[in-house]
């Protein structure tokens, strides 16, 4: 007897410090992170976040089953880590421009990496320690 070899699609989502690794097969449409049911994880708002891809590819995504392993930054970081790293599983897996276009007008942050960074913070001698990169003390010119 012959194994027929099932396609499996790695794909990656980075938010700020956040990096989510997603792993989809052909499957019943479960989508675990960290090992637990999305229904399980975070809080709603975040559950809904992580959903949208899965809402807008249809019944695409009651075929494919979806692990995502997310680590390190905040909460919001990693929800928006594993919306991307879902989302960007789902276009490969579907092989196919029209779910990558409806992704792209919907939100483009679905599929593309956002390069922004907090500014590191520049040494501004005595008065301005821990309140900015680029804070000073007041002073007055009069």
């Amino acid at each position: 007897m012959v194994k027929t070899k099932s396609k499996v699609i790695f794909q990656t989502g980075k938010r700020r410090l956040a990096i989510a690794r997603a792993k989809a097969v052909a499957g019943m449409g479960m989508v675990r992170i960290n090992s637990k049911p999305l229904d399980a994880w975070g809080t709603e708002p975040m559950r809904l976040w992580v959903k949208e891809p899965l809402m807008l590819a249809g019944d695409l995504a009651s075929k494919v089953d979806i692990d995502v392993n997310v680590k390190s930054g905040g909460i919001v970081g990693q929800a928006e880590a594993i919306r991307m790293a879902v989302a960007r599983a789902l276009v490969e897996f579907s092989k196919g421009e029209q779910l990558r276009n409806l992704f792209m007008q919907y939100d483009r942050n679905m599929l593309v990496y956002d390069p922004r960074r907090n500014e590191t913070h520049h040494g501004s001698g005595r008065g301005a320690s821990k309140r900015g990169s680029r804070r000073h003390k007041q002073r007055s010119k009069r």
